[in-house]
């Protein structure tokens, strides 16, 4: 089943991200990346919760895959985004944000994730945005690829403990 996320869901989000890096991180990135990854990429971000624009998916009541959108210009979940993140983005002439999409491992490749992806986008779509954008990570760029979306660059992203890893810049318009 997939609804919306609440306050109270946080932990389990937090589980389902930490899971998803320290079980599939490693077929693209090596011990460090993925160590610090779960330190520093694996943090729910309560505004995408509040703002109403963040979904989970259960199986018998359990969260096994988390991800949102966002109206706003954070491009990607941690500690590593940039300046102007809660500011509002104008949908016609920039693209919502797709983020912080994991799966639980032992539920990889079952559609969860294109499912909560098709949802963000209806959203977004719903909102007045015409393209939307995301910073995947290399262990989840296939499933980008497969539902439409295109590399604009590598982005080397630098953690706070100075771990960098790779990422790329994906878009698709909706």
């Amino acid at each position: 089943m997939l609804r919306k996320a609440t306050r109270a869901d946080v932990p389990a989000i937090a589980r389902v991200m930490r899971e998803s890096l320290r079980e599939l991180g490693p077929g693209a990135y090596d011990e460090q990346q993925v160590t610090s990854s779960i330190e520093y990429v694996a943090r729910p971000d309560s505004q995408l919760v509040d703002d109403g624009t963040y979904f989970v998916a259960t199986v018998n009541d359990v969260i096994v895959a988390c991800g949102g959108w966002s109206r706003r210009g954070k491009l990607y979940s941690g500690s590593a985004a940039d300046d102007g993140e809660a500011r509002l983005l104008d949908p016609a002439t920039e693209p919502a944000r797709v983020r912080a999409m994991f799966v639980d491992p032992q539920f990889a490749r079952r559609g969860l994730g294109r499912a909560i992806l098709e949802a963000c986008e209806r959203e977004a779509a719903a909102e007045g945005f015409r393209t939307v954008e995301l910073m995947a990570m290399l262990s989840g760029e296939k499933m980008y690829l497969a539902c439409g979306y295109v590399p604009i660059e590598r982005v080397p992203v630098r953690l706070e403990d100075g771990v960098v890893i790779d990422c790329t810049r994906m878009q698709r318009p909706i």
